[in-house]
């Protein structure tokens, strides 16, 4: 059924391909952007990944004012602040975000600050506070699951509060993405599936919400089915850049829908296990996501049974009967994530992700007060935050 009323937004340009960052400059140079402030971290310097970027603006008009290549793993409010300045005094006039969702959202979380002349971002969370313009942003993603050069929002840690902050506006998009595969071929089996499970509960929670649209689902659907066909490919063989390439347009596709339709109690589960815990989120993503499903069967059985054919393929589809493909759907899920953990030892359960068992209360508070929870089909209380972690705890 198509809602009475949605909307949908995605004002970013892909440029996707195997050499994608040699269309940087001319792009740049479309918006009059010609000294970025660039923002990395240490992994991507270590394994050449800055380099290829480097040399793809060399012998051109832009010359970068800054370069920070130490963003930590999750972004802080601090470091946002602190970034913001060093934007300032080296005079930039863009920013290029080169990495994963920690990098993008801590140069989503600068560009707030930049245009608005504000030195605390603690004071823009919250969805649709934000007016534009903004300064020019592009960004180069070097893992294939965030999706967050697609997206509207920006989550910051506040280590301070121990939250997870959350911004959300249209503003917040890039002007380009470059998915290029060479900036994927580095990522060890392991990330390269945490990420790719990432992804996977992107487009499965967008599919299912209920602020779900036929244009979100067209991008969900799309990016399951790639990620069904490509992901355990991408973990067992990493240099093939094809599965690379795959993966990296997925995980642009399932950002898309995700944020125009949302996500749901997957997320609050694991944003709030991340918060806590310390556990990286595509590893809570990988935990969550089946028992998230089963949660919703009873309000998203027949989209979750639809779910199947994307993810396993039309002979397995045709051969359940209608009745059985929602479980079905979530076995598969299932089956994946042994698989995956056969290939690259990723974590099943909470508690081989060393999460504390007496951590269960508090993670469930902050989790049924998670803004994403409001967009999950089944409310999100604290009995069933509990159920999902026992669940998931293992």
């Amino acid at each position: 059924m198509i809602p009475s009323h949605y909307e949908f937004a995605f004002p970013v340009k892909i440029i996707s391909g195997h050499d994608a960052l040699n269309n940087l400059a001319a792009e740049m140079a479309q918006a009059d952007a010609l000294r970025p402030l660039v923002v990395t971290d240490n992994g991507v310097v270590k394994a050449g990944l800055l380099q290829v970027l480097l040399d793809a603006l060399a012998e051109t008009e832009v010359v970068i004012g800054a370069i920070f290549d130490q963003t930590p793993p999750d972004s802080s409010t601090q470091l946002v602040n602190e970034l913001a300045d060093l934007y300032r005094q080296k005079s930039c006039d863009s920013i290029i975000a080169i990495g994963g969702g920690s990098v993008i959202d801590t140069c989503k979380g600068v560009n707030i600050l930049v245009s608005y002349a504000a030195s605390e971002i603690r004071e823009f969370r919250g969805a649709e506070t934000l007016k534009g313009p903004f300064k020019p942003f592009y960004v180069v993603p070097t893992t294939a699951g965030t999706g967050s050069e697609a997206t509207n929002a920006a989550v910051i840690h506040d280590p301070q509060r121990r939250v997870k902050m959350l911004f959300i506006s249209d503003l917040l998009m890039p002007r380009a993405a470059f998915l290029d595969s060479r900036m994927t071929l580095t990522l060890p089996p392991k990330l390269s599936a945490a990420t790719g499970v990432d992804a996977l509960s992107h487009a499965m929670e967008a599919y299912i919400s209920i602020q779900k649209n036929p244009m979100s689902d067209a991008f969900a659907w799309q990016a399951i089915a790639l990620i069904g066909q490509y992901l355990r490919g991408v973990t067992s063989n990493p240099s093939d850049r094809n599965a690379r390439l795959a993966m990296a347009n997925a995980s642009t596709m399932a950002g898309t829908a995700f944020s125009n339709a949302m996500v749901g109690c997957v997320h609050s589960m694991g944003h709030a296990a991340g918060a806590i815990s310390r556990v990286p989120h595509g590893v809570c993503m990988n935990i969550f996501l089946p028992w998230g499903l089963r949660l919703n069967l009873s309000k998203r059985s027949i989209q979750i049974g639809e779910l199947l054919l994307p993810l396993a393929g039309a002979d397995l589809y045709a051969a359940t009967p209608s009745e059985q493909r929602p479980s079905k759907t979530i076995e598969e899920v299932e089956r994946l994530k042994e698989d995956l953990f056969i290939l690259s030892g990723l974590p099943r359960t909470l508690k081989e992700a060393g999460v504390p068992s007496e951590k269960r209360d508090e993670i469930c508070a902050l989790a049924i007060n998670d803004g994403s929870a409001v967009m999950n089909p089944v409310e999100l209380d604290m009995d069933s935050a509990r159920w999902l972690f026992d669940k998931a705890y293992g």
